[in-house]
């Protein structure tokens, strides 16, 4: 069956041709508002017609955690009962959803349990849409858009799934549908350098965030895979022609962990990779997965970041929120996925 929000409007109206031409404006903004084909107010036969062939709504709250800070982690099931995660967070300068572009990754990185087992699939464009759409109309009213921000940060790599994540990003900026500006959306990428040069020369202007995690080629090999196929500066090279294209700056994520990549010999290596570059680096605590890497103290975390300031590299600590209730990328739906074994 065909997930009816995969369609932009256009699409919509192309594919629901045999019916009043207002009915495709009518069920796409269904699809925002999260509603069931019961709740459609079209006739019973063209009802009964959709739902043999189509799919209003393709993601569901299948388990939702709040945090004591407001942050909510939920697992969605999906029409094929698979279950993927989102996040959604409370901040003061907007809200912001977290969301995932796969059922779990392939990406191998050591210090993330979104890879634990494996990847399944690739989520379509309009399972994340209705992702969005279900989460916002979780916290607020069902008409209106509950959030400011989005970010692609949750379970699985975007880049490796390319052309669903264009086509969402058309989708989700939209002005007959959620309208998100551009700005108000984060890309992360382990740093699939092809796709990073193809995606600057659709000039979207969204942040582009690469997860680095090391200095040098020999420890980022020994936590990601990613670097046994393209170089340091084989990756910082892309992202230079990213913001070349795009004019944006961009952001390194860099998990911090303990006695692999916290060294002062760490900080000096940043500062030239970041030399020339208009970008800021994101300095993450560890979430301890139940693997071997370690995690160094919040002391020693605000002490790199610190040291980065001095030498001239824009850094801070990203704020922890939702650690209660396992908020960290992919460790909620391994949890659940070990239960139902």
């Amino acid at each position: 069956m065909k997930i009816l929000s995969d369609f932009t409007l256009d699409e919509l109206k192309n594919e629901l041709a045999d019916l009043p031409k207002f009915r495709a404006k009518q069920i796409f903004d269904a699809i925002l508002q999260v509603k069931n084909f019961d709740e459609l107010n079209i006739p019973k036969s063209d009802k009964e017609n959709l739902q043999q062939k189509y799919i209003l709504k393709p993601v569901e709250i299948f388990k939702t955690l709040t945090s004591k800070d407001g942050t909510k982690k939920y697992l969605l099931k999906l029409s094929d009962d698979n279950i993927v995660e989102c996040v959604y967070l409370k901040q003061n300068y907007g809200n912001t959803i977290c969301m995932s572009t796969q059922v779990g990754c392939k990406m191998g990185c050591k210090f993330c349990a979104s890879t634990l087992n494996g990847c399944v699939r690739n989520l379509s464009a309009g399972e994340m849409l209705s992702t969005i759409a279900v989460v916002s109309a979780d916290n607020g009213k069902r008409n209106e858009r509950n959030f400011t921000n989005i970010v692609l940060m949750g379970s699985g790599e975007p880049f490796d799934n390319y052309e669903n994540v264009v086509k969402w990003l058309n989708l989700i900026t939209d002005k007959n549908g959620f309208n998100v500006s551009e700005r108000n959306i984060s890309l992360s990428t382990c740093g699939l350098v092809d796709k990073i040069y193809e995606f600057a020369k659709l000039k979207f202007n969204i942040t582009l965030c690469l997860s680095l995690h090391a200095t040098t080629d020999e420890t980022r090999k020994t936590i990601m895979p990613i670097a046994n196929r393209y170089t340091i500066k084989e990756t910082i090279d892309a992202l230079k022609f990213y913001a070349g294209k795009t004019g944006r700056r961009v952001v390194f994520e860099y998990c911090l962990i303990k006695d692999v990549n916290n060294s002062p010999a760490d900080i000096l290596r940043l500062k030239e990779l970041t030399k020339g570059l208009n970008c800021h680096v994101n300095v993450i605590c560890l979430n301890p997965n139940g693997g071997p890497l370690k995690a160094t103290t919040k002391d020693e975390a605000l002490a790199f970041v610190k040291t980065l300031n001095d030498n001239g590299v824009s850094a801070t600590l990203r704020r922890s929120q939702g650690s209660d209730i396992e908020g960290a990328c992919g460790m909620l739906r391994a949890k659940t996925l070990n239960k139902l074994k």
